[in-house]
């Protein structure tokens, strides 16, 4: 999923607000489906932490325990 590469933005709607100002963005996110939020989170984790996830992967790990008989 290029979550990244696919996204917009409109640079018209920005709006400067108060953190303690209310808002209706809890009602809009409520009214998205629970895969377009998960990919809303997952586009933030992108951007803020610079994530390809076509170029990272998890290391791999191999260990060999030896089993006690007894």
């Amino acid at each position: 999923m290029d979550v990244l590469g696919s996204a917009k933005v409109d640079r018209r709607a920005f709006e400067v607000t108060s953190l303690f100002e209310q808002t209706d963005e809890k009602r809009f996110w409520l009214t998205r489906t629970p895969a377009e939020r998960l990919q809303a989170v997952e586009l933030m984790r992108q951007v803020l932490y610079g994530y390809d996830p076509s170029t990272v992967r998890l290391q791999r790990v191999l260990e060999i325990a030896q089993r006690l008989s007894g």
